[in-house]
């Protein structure tokens, strides 16, 4: 058990992909925002598409954040022989992971690969006075494609949560929904853009209030111009370096139609609060971590 010491913000973000220029990008904003290694959380997939998978690794561990494992850490844990994103057979995505996924698996090493199988595939925390549970992609699979449109899908999750808040990851588009009484809150990620025509990547913050939390997204600029360049480079996923600039991505086949009819829209922050409400067993107080 991890406790925070006051009722300061926490930062949430996903995917680092192996882009290490975002992953220091993001890791500057949180010291410019004064918050520390210790109130910050990332919800997995540290290592992917992008062309620096050992280097990003080195910085996430050096900054000493939060890890949940997302399905890259583990597949690469347990020498899968693929990714295990869930991407659709023949897909354009699935095709690249397959080059993505073995460049990745050749510039990891067996300390890293140990650091990976010990991450927790969730965790929960108290915060201002409501529970959150923090996973990958869903409560009923690792690397389960969550999206906003998904009603069924969510209405399941959320009753599998049993928390107020559910932080996730992994779909890559930042979103925030309700059912059955818990907020399913979608920081984005760092390491591709939203699929928004712009080469942005996206964070959250967790902030207390009077009443309950204040849950926002952010856009995080970085050098994605040197990021492509160095994908295209390697050049092992082209379709993936040309993303990083064009902000679209090279496949639309996990969307719904909802999130693939808004390819190209640039997104707008969330902004939403979420107060309390009664539940047995509820403490406010200073928050704590704890790994499932």
């Amino acid at each position: 058990m991890i406790d925070f010491s006051d009722d300061a913000p926490i930062l949430v973000f996903g995917g680092p992909y192996s882009n290490v220029r975002a992953t220091r990008a993001m890791r500057r904003r949180a010291l410019d925002l004064g918050i520390p290694s210790e109130r910050t959380i990332c919800t997995g997939d540290v290592v992917a598409y992008c062309a620096e998978p050992a280097e990003t690794v080195r910085e996430i561990r050096d900054w000493g954040i939060h890890v949940v494992a997302g399905n890259c850490e583990e597949s690469l844990a347990n020498d899968l022989g693929d990714c295990g994103c869930n991407f659709d057979e023949g897909s354009a995505c699935n095709r690249l992971a397959k080059s993505w996924f073995e460049y990745a698996s050749q510039r990891i090493g067996r300390a890293d690969r140990d650091w990976m199988r010990a991450l927790p595939t969730a965790l929960r925390f108290s915060y201002a006075g409501l529970s959150f549970k923090v996973v990958h992609g869903g409560n009923a699979g690792i690397s389960r494609w969550v999206f906003a449109s998904m009603t069924d899908v969510l209405a399941e999750e959320t009753a599998l949560s049993a928390s107020d808040i559910t932080i996730a990851g992994h779909c890559g588009v930042p979103f925030v929904a309700e059912g059955h009484g818990c907020t399913w809150f979608n920081p984005g990620v760092v390491g591709m853009p939203a699929n928004d025509g712009t080469p942005d990547a996206w964070y959250g913050l967790v902030s207390s209030t009077r009443d309950g939390v204040h849950l926002t997204t952010h856009r995080l600029t970085y050098d994605h111009a040197a990021a492509s360049r160095s994908l295209l480079a390697a050049g092992f996923a082209d379709p993936y370096a040309r993303a990083l600039v064009s902000g679209l991505w090279p496949s639309l086949d996990v969307l719904p139609d909802v999130e693939r009819a808004a390819t190209g829209r640039a997104l707008t922050d969330i902004d939403l609060r979420v107060t309390k409400a009664p539940r047995s067993g509820r403490q406010t107080g200073a928050p704590s971590v704890a790994a499932e």
